[in-house]
């Protein structure tokens, strides 16, 4: 060691004299030979920052492949194309292209093809909903002021479809209507007004399922049926099924309303004869 330091104590002008021999173009064996440097550690810091002359740098077989490369996917390849074109692998085109804008991909014919059929079964869509809703429209128009006894004859039908009914197993001789539906409920709360129901007998429930947003589904229901929250009945919460796959979800999902009449029993006596009498009236028509 103490033999090394003292041949190369002048280590600063033995650099500048390395530096100038590199200037001058002299490959790295020139020098180690024309200063007598064997040491490799020693020749690297003297040669430190400088760049090897052109000459003695080796040529790289993949600089033609790269320049090309970058050629094509200015012209708009992608790496599949690219690939094909010069037989490399896509892993050294993304080395050799990643700084370049990726390209604007065109479409072929059989994806404007099928861009044509979508845009022309999108346009005949709409216009089948305008039809749908002109119709729906037209038939809102026919229905007209209702009289009172339409709506009694209504109202028994939907009671009938929706609401509890007695079996000769267990007998439920008691109104209650349960819908999940906003404009039911308010034809079902106008049919009662009509049959002189005091809304001091009427009690109201939410159904729902736990995982839905409760809270938001009671002032819901409490703001159509125009009453404060806290007169609802305890909610009834059904229990989450994962396996289930419901589509009754998302921010319109308010579950079901519970109506139910107080004291009913001879209210819906009177309910199933009216509805009898009217399946006694379409009998006869059907004869």
């Amino acid at each position: 060691m103490t033999e090394i330091t003292n041949k190369y104590a002048d280590f600063e002008g033995l650099r500048e004299q390395a530096i100038a021999l590199r200037r001058e173009g002299l490959s790295r064996r020139q020098i180690r030979d024309r200063l007598f440097v064997d040491n490799n550690d020693i020749l690297n810091r003297l040669l430190e920052g400088e760049p090897a002359p052109e000459w003695t740098k080796r040529p790289n077989a993949k600089d033609d492949l790269r320049d090309k490369a970058r050629e094509l996917r200015l012209q708009g390849m992608t790496y599949d194309q690219i690939q094909v074109e010069l037989g490399c692998s896509k892993s050294s085109i993304s080395l050799w292209v990643r700084d370049l804008p990726k390209p604007v991909r065109s479409r072929s014919a059989a994806e404007q093809a099928r861009l044509a059929g979508r845009m022309r079964w999108d346009h005949e869509l709409a216009v089948r909903d305008a039809e749908r809703q002109q119709t729906k429209a037209a038939a809102k128009g026919e229905v007209g002021a209702m009289t009172d006894r339409e709506l009694f004859l209504a109202g028994v039908a939907l009671y009938w479809a929706e609401g509890a009914k007695d079996k000769p197993y267990s007998r439920r001789e008691a109104v209650t209507f349960i819908n999940s539906d906003p404009d039911v409920i308010e034809v079902y709360l106008a049919w009662l007004d009509l049959l002189g129901v005091e809304r001091e007998c009427l009690h109201y429930r939410v159904m729902i399922h736990e995982s839905a947003d409760v809270e938001a589904a009671e002032r819901y229901w409490a703001e159509l049926v125009r009453i404060d929250i806290p007169a609802l009945q305890k909610t009834t919460l059904k229990k989450h099924n994962p396996k289930t796959v419901r589509k009754n979800v998302g921010d319109n999902y308010r579950g079901c309303l519970v109506v139910r009449v107080s004291q009913s029993a001879e209210l819906y006596r009177r309910i199933e004869g009216w509805w009898r009498g009217i399946t006694s009236q379409a009998q006869l028509r059907l004869r």
